[in-house]
């Protein structure tokens, strides 16, 4: 039952039926470019809940004992359908959470890419014939499903970050409970309608609508499932952990990052400027990757500086839709209020503000919830600016005299997500990817984005220790069976 979005209430989808929540109550969901309503969703409850995984549980060893080559023709269905719906659910992502129509498309693009790359999984091995000590025997290793995987989705990559969760997920043989952000709840309606039209067998795929307060503490406190992978803020990823861990469940967590760019007194100005800028300003700077710090070599540090703020002075905010808009709104009113809240938190503590720093209010942008491009200097290492994660389109330059004094300051923060230096020495190069704290390290390239097939994830508290994505994803959700067999 395909017909919910066209009446503007996304149901919930539970073993295989769109339905209602047992509360009857429904939330709003408003653009943050303009404030129009775009939808409804289901205010559930945490029997809703309990229903869902029930029906996961239900489904689970059905869908693990089929071949892997039939789970992985589901899964390249899965892709067919998303392509198939391409446009419509990148305009829905714009309306709902704000991010340009470009990279609305590119994203939708990058899940369909995620569903084919897991589709080939489940024709690759998934275990090692292992020599033994004893005289006839065979010794290999395989690898068993966890079972049920709560799957918890933030709203700044609504279909991307579900996508490269579910896939593995279902591939490996797991079933899977959806809870996707409040904020982003229609992009989440139209996947699960593509994985609907794609026949997964009833059961296998279930999404939950509703509060995180709710519905994330019912799967996690209570729900019998064995997994749990999470992406969002430090603050719920960390409880997420410790009740997970009391409870013996499995669980993967990704939780930002303070990423730094540093740029060293031999690089290219203006390609690092454009680095700059797309790494801290794209997606309204709403990405764990963003680009959050500038360490600038002090040698270049004035001309970098006069080239960053003739560039940022061109960009263009709007709505999503606007053409040659480089971003549009934060995603929700509560986002913007942290952004301007860190702002003035800059000021206070010290720092020079040099560039925006206001929100938007002309006729244009008075309904919604935009920030100019804001840059600050003249930071310490101590400004909550510079250790703590905005999500918004702020960074702040640091001047340093040397490469020591520039990795130490990179490495100053309790985030390791992403990191990136220009440079054209090698011997910094080298030098840098041995001493930067970070899961992703890029040369010569802003700090924001990773290819679908190589792994992802940070140091210290940035992420559980994990990865997701590539072939890496197999560690997390199945666990390896060791095997002895004796004649």
């Amino acid at each position: 039952m395909t017909a919910t979005v066209k009446e503007l209430v996304c149901l919930n989808y539970i073993n295989g039926e769109w339905t209602s929540s047992e509360s009857g109550e429904t939330i709003n969901n408003f653009n943050p470019a303009n404030g129009e309503l775009v939808c409804k969703i289901q205010a559930s409850s945490a029997n809703d809940v309990a229903v869902a995984v029930e029906a996961a549980n239900q489904a689970k060893k059905a869908w693990f004992n089929l071949p892997g080559t039939v789970r992985g023709k589901y899964l390249f269905d899965i892709a067919t359908e998303i392509e198939k719906a391409k446009n419509e659910i990148a305009e829905a992502m714009t309306m709902e959470m704000g991010k340009t129509y470009p990279e609305s498309l590119g994203e939708v693009q990058r899940a369909i890419d995620i569903f084919r790359y897991y589709a080939g999984e489940g024709v690759r091995k998934t275990g090692d014939v292992i020599p033994s000590s004893a005289s006839g025997a065979l010794m290999y290793t395989t690898r068993a499903p966890l079972g049920v995987v709560a799957v918890i989705t933030p709203w700044n990559f609504p279909i991307a970050i579900p996508a490269w969760k579910m896939a593995p997920a279902l591939i490996f043989g797991n079933t899977v409970v959806f809870k996707p952000a409040q904020e982003a709840p229609l992009t989440a309606t139209k996947l699960v309608e593509c994985v609907e039209r794609a026949n997964l067998p009833k059961g296998v795929l279930n999404l939950v609508h509703g509060s995180g307060r709710v519905i994330g503490n019912e799967l996690v406190e209570n729900s019998p499932i064995n997994g749990i992978t999470f992406t969002g803020s430090n603050t719920v990823g960390k409880q997420i952990g410790s009740k997970a861990f009391a409870r013996g469940i499995k669980y993967q967590l990704e939780m930002g990052g303070k990423n730094p760019i540093v740029i060293m007194d031999d690089a290219d100005i203006s390609d690092a400027v454009t680095a700059t800028l797309t790494g801290s300003m794209k997606s309204t700077g709403q990405k764990c990757t963003a680009t959050s710090r500038v360490i600038v070599h002090e040698a270049i540090y004035d001309q970098f500086k006069e080239k960053l703020l003739a560039e940022v002075n061109k960009i263009k905010v709007g709505d999503g839709f606007s053409q040659d808009t480089w971003y549009g709104p934060c995603a929700s009113k509560g986002q913007m209020e942290t952004v301007l809240s860190y702002i003035e938190k800059g000021k206070e503590e010290g720092a020079s503000l040099i560039f925006g720093g206001n929100r938007l209010e002309s006729e244009e942008f008075k309904t919604g919830y935009f920030v100019e491009p804001t840059i600050f200097e003249n930071v310490t290492s101590d400004m909550s600016i510079v250790q703590e994660e905005i999500f918004g389109p702020v960074i702040a330059l640091i001047k340093v005299s040397s490469y020591k004094e520039a990795i130490e300051e990179a490495n100053n923060v309790s985030f390791g997500l992403s990191a990136s230096i220009f440079t054209k020495n090698i011997g910094n190069i080298l030098q840098f990817v041995n001493d930067i704290e970070a899961g992703l390290v890029r040369i010569n390239a802003e700090t924001a984005g990773v290819e679908y097939q190589a792994p992802f994830g940070g140091m210290k508290d940035s992420s559980s220790h994990s990865r997701e994505q590539g072939q890496a994803a197999i560690e997390f959700f199945t666990s390896i069976k060791t095997v002895y067999i004796q004649q």
